[in-house]
């Protein structure tokens, strides 16, 4: 800013921010965008999967989670975990994982708010689908007849549905 008066030089900053200025916007901006509403095919895309009521590609939900929520946070565990602000059944859903292919089973699953207690009761009240305790202890699992399972996951509920992958042709 050479050549400028002393008075022209706050006015030109205030303008035209500095560089550290424009890097904090850009960071601010990044951070709002992953913390972005579930589209309104969550509840039909993933609730019908983790239901079992669905086929299960692995590729597919990874794809329909990156472009909904951005990319996963982290793969561990032989799956892709995605951050999400979602509800299913009226039950906060706070991450969805998808199997990538290490694999012979592929599945989706989600963690939310909720105890397997509450959980079960809303898909059964919202989506009527019914679960069955696998045991009679007092942290057993819960199974639907399509399949879907409901398991303790410390003081939240984690809901999956899981399968073998389809072998192919001819063997």
């Amino acid at each position: 800013m050479d050549g400028l008066s002393n008075q022209a030089q706050p006015v030109i900053r205030s303008v035209f921010p500095s560089a550290a200025g424009h890097f904090a916007c850009a960071v601010l901006a990044l951070a709002a965008a992953h913390v972005q509403a579930a589209p309104s095919t969550f509840g039909p895309v993933i609730g019908s999967a983790l239901l079992c009521r669905s086929h299960l590609d692995n590729r597919y939900f990874r794809q329909y989670l990156t472009q909904a929520f951005g990319p996963s946070y982290k793969r561990e565990g032989g799956a892709y975990w995605f951050r999400t602000e979602a509800s299913l059944w009226g039950a906060q859903v706070r991450e969805v994982m998808v199997s990538d292919d290490s694999s012979e089973i592929v599945f989706v699953a989600a963690v939310t708010d909720s105890t397997p207690e509450e959980l079960e009761k809303s898909v059964r009240d919202q989506a009527g689908v019914a679960f069955r305790a696998q045991d009679a202890t007092p942290h057993a699992l819960r199974k639907s007849n399509p399949g879907s399972t409901i398991a303790y996951a410390n003081d939240k509920s984690k809901i999956y549905c899981a399968k073998f992958k389809p072998q192919p042709p001819g063997r």
